[in-house]
């Protein structure tokens, strides 16, 4: 029994032996997963956002690097931004970076309704600013309810820029059928207001769900941060550059846009009598 117990104890130790992992290959280990997981970490959270940190070679204006060769600027708002000091925010007219233009949140789906939006739209109306409302697109609700949800609160007159739709989402909807829902709205909100709606998506959403040419017949917002210069081959019209402008009479942080154009050009896109 004594040897038997021996020779089984001399199995085991072999078996704990065989299990234990050399150290040269647990250090190989080690890095690799530290490499994954840098790598992940960089690819996910850092690069995506590496032009924050990058050199600013031209010209920095509320807090951002300023995109050179527009001389038409704006901002666009919503309840985000709390209340807006708006003859603070004439002062920027002055600047060297002027605002001209203000996009407002009127409506999202089809009843909410951004309330901010009846007195921001008359304040930017009194202190002299072009003024535009957009809507938020949702792919679950129905987009006639949505478009008349828009017309009834938004009343426009000549000299405001023309309905804008926010498509950012794609929800349970097929392309497809986001597509046919899209165009749906700006058919329904032109046939309205007489002029041809702003289609605001990202530069990756435009290209992966709204790339049907039907859609390159509106005016683009296009927006796409974090990148020197506007990479959407096809036109655009206005160009939301960053999310993290800071602009004296908005407590919070705001998005910074530029047109691509004049600004005679800019108002010659507005509503005319």
């Amino acid at each position: 029994m004594a040897t038997k117990r021996k020779s089984a104890a001399r199995r085991g130790k072999k078996k704990s032996e065989a299990r234990i992992m050399p150290a040269w290959l647990r250090t190989i280990l080690a890095v690799c997963i530290i490499a994954v997981f840098s790598a992940g970490f960089y690819w996910f959270f850092i690069r995506p956002y590496a032009y924050r940190w990058k050199p600013c070679y031209g010209q920095k204006g509320y807090g951002v690097c300023m995109p050179c060769d527009y001389e038409v600027h704006g901002i666009d708002i919503s309840h985000y931004q709390g209340s807006i000091d708006w003859v603070q925010l004439t002062t920027n007219k002055t600047t060297k970076f002027p605002i001209h233009f203000v996009f407002m949140k009127a409506t999202e789906g089809g009843d909410h309704a951004d309330d901010t939006f009846p007195f921001n739209f008359d304040q930017a109306h009194r202190y002299g600013f072009i003024r535009g409302a957009y809507h938020f697109f949702s792919p679950k609700t129905d987009p006639l309810k949505q478009a008349d949800f828009f017309i009834r609160t938004v009343q426009l007159i000549p000299g405001d820029l023309p309905p804008v739709l926010d498509v950012e989402t794609i929800g349970k909807s097929t392309p497809h059928d986001l597509r046919i829902a899209v165009k749906t709205w700006l058919d329904r909100i032109e046939s309205h207001y007489g002029v041809k709606p702003i289609l605001y998506t990202s530069y990756k959403f435009k290209n992966r769900y709204l790339s049907d040419s039907v859609f390159n017949t509106y005016p683009y917002w296009i927006a796409h941060y974090y990148v020197d210069s506007v990479k959407y081959e096809g036109p655009w019209h206005f160009w939301q550059h960053t999310d993290v402008g800071n602009v004296p009479g908005i407590r919070e942080e705001v998005d910074l846009n530029v047109f691509n154009g004049s600004l005679e050009q800019l108002r010659a896109l507005t509503l005319q009598k």
